[in-house]
């Protein structure tokens, strides 16, 4: 079986726990419009490799797994657009005993049959919530939230996965209207969330949206400081504790 990826990054950390060989899945639906990897959302392009080549190229970085407690990461674009080539290498994984990570919007059936099988083999969810409310969600990346909170609702306390929330902070839009405060007491209900990361919005992705001649919506957006961010990750963390 065959998959498209846009691109490997052979040596992260900031992908889940330890060093981590993050593989860029080709193809995305949703259309954030602070989407820095633009040039991800064509499924129809794409480098094509085969399940067995894949393995091999990820198994042949595990001893830097092995050392640091790490593993690989399925990134995208959207991977569980690629569910069936992914539960193909996802298996070959486990049985070589590496850590698999996937990192998702969720905006999927959690009653489809493949990702259902597909979810035995991750050890990690690295779950987007792009927006808690539907409406702004929507306004912001073009569907709305429904799917994608079930989706969460189900790792975390269905099969009870490892998740950690990632939350992209864009002042004025994603902190309007007590979404926060929505956002933390959704997370609270959680039961496997072990860590909540606040990436502050940023503007190193704006030149792919010109090359590819999409117009680029956000043009006037503030660009938080870490400092803010951090405040916003501290916040949704303490309703945790709650």
């Amino acid at each position: 079986m065959k998959g498209r990826i846009h691109s490997i990054e052979s040596f992260s950390k900031v992908d889940g726990p330890g060093i981590r060989y993050v593989v860029f899945m080709q193809g995305c639906h949703l259309r954030c419009r602070f989407c820095h990897n633009p040039d991800t959302w064509n499924t129809s392009i794409g480098n094509e490799i085969e399940a067995d080549d894949l393995v091999q190229k990820i198994i042949s970085a595990k001893p830097y797994f092995d050392f640091s407690k790490g593993g690989v990461t399925f990134s995208g674009g959207e991977p569980l657009l690629q569910a069936k080539f992914l539960l193909e290498v996802c298996k070959k994984l486990k049985e070589n005993d590496i850590h698999v990570a996937i990192d998702t919007a969720g905006n999927f059936d959690t009653n489809d049959p493949i990702l259902k099988e597909l979810f035995h083999y991750v050890d990690l969810f690295l779950f987007d919530i792009k927006h808690i409310d539907s409406d702004e969600h929507e306004a912001l990346v073009g569907v709305r939230n429904e799917r994608i909170l079930e989706m969460a609702k189900y790792i975390a306390n269905v099969l009870k996965t490892p998740m950690w929330i990632r939350v992209v902070y864009l002042p004025g839009i994603t902190d309007k209207n007590n979404a926060l405060l929505r956002l933390r007491d959704f997370i609270a209900t959680l039961k496997s969330v072990e860590k909540i990361e606040v990436l502050p919005y940023h503007e190193m992705g704006v030149y792919k949206w010109k090359d590819l001649g999409i117009p680029y919506t956000l043009k006037d957006q503030r660009v938080p400081t870490i400092k803010e961010a951090k405040e916003v990750e501290d916040y949704l963390n303490e309703g945790r504790n709650i």
